[in-house]
């Protein structure tokens, strides 16, 4: 089976990123990248003080106009490329602040940066509940977690994460800026995850433009554990997807 060259976590200069979302999708286009997200960092935690983010209604509207705008032109130009409006939510984040400043109408998909708990799962959980009702159950983003480390519920809890991620969709995301997360030492986790109907897809985080193209190593492991079809569940759920 051929995929698709992706890239669904890159990081531009509205947070801690050192490129122009347009340098960054000028150089994904000549790296024959066909689907990627934009994922800029949000947080009100000790985070947002050490590195930018995206920490005003009118810095998250002006990133949301540049996606919309350079979205449209891919749409209507010959390149064969996708654009995806995402966000990196950090966890540490107080409730309140995520709902003042999120609106899931506006993202083509949210990523769940440091769950680490089951308070965590119960705070995305509240999160995904509360959007449902306030856009009267119509169409939500795509959800995934990033960088998420396996071993913090591998051995304690692995039941409870995987029917969580399967009952919500929330996506596993194979970070070659991670690779230790999908190392070897966590066959298990991948085995009993290949048995639930939960998508996986790749990131790199990246924050220059040397690292957009570094899916390769995450694919073959991908194939390694035999979750060819988790990704697909990834791969139909974006081709169906246009939100903005």
């Amino acid at each position: 089976m051929k995929f698709p060259n992706v890239n669904f976590h890159i990081h531009s200069k509205f947070s801690d990123g050192e490129n122009t979302i347009h340098k960054i999708v000028d150089a994904s286009l000549k790296l024959g990248l066909e689907y990627i997200a934009i994922t800029d960092h949000f947080s009100n935690s000790w985070k947002s003080k050490v590195i930018p983010t995206l920490d005003s209604h009118e810095k998250l509207n002006n990133y949301l106009k540049k996606i919309k705008n350079i979205k449209h032109f891919l749409e209507n130009s010959k390149e064969h490329a996708v654009l995806f409006a995402g966000i990196e939510i950090d966890l540490g984040s107080s409730k309140e602040y995520i709902h003042n400043f999120i609106n899931p109408k506006k993202f083509d998909l949210i990523l769940f940066e440091y769950l680490e708990s089951f308070e965590g799962i119960a705070f995305i959980k509240n999160l995904i509940n509360h959007w449902n009702l306030k856009i009267k159950y119509q169409q939500l983003p795509i959800f995934g977690l990033a960088h998420f480390d396996p071993s913090l519920f591998m051995y304690d809890g692995i039941s409870i994460l995987l029917n969580f991620l399967e009952d919500y969709m929330i996506y596993f995301e194979f970070n070659s800026s991670y690779s230790q997360f999908y190392s070897r030492k966590y066959q298990f986790f991948f085995e009993e995850l290949k048995e639930h109907d939960i998508p996986i897809t790749i990131g790199c985080d990246s924050h220059d433009l040397k690292s957009l193209n570094n899916g390769e190593e995450p694919l073959q492991m991908i194939k390694y554990y035999g979750l060819e079809r988790n990704y697909k569940l990834f791969l139909d759920k974006i081709r169906s997807t246009t939100i903005i």
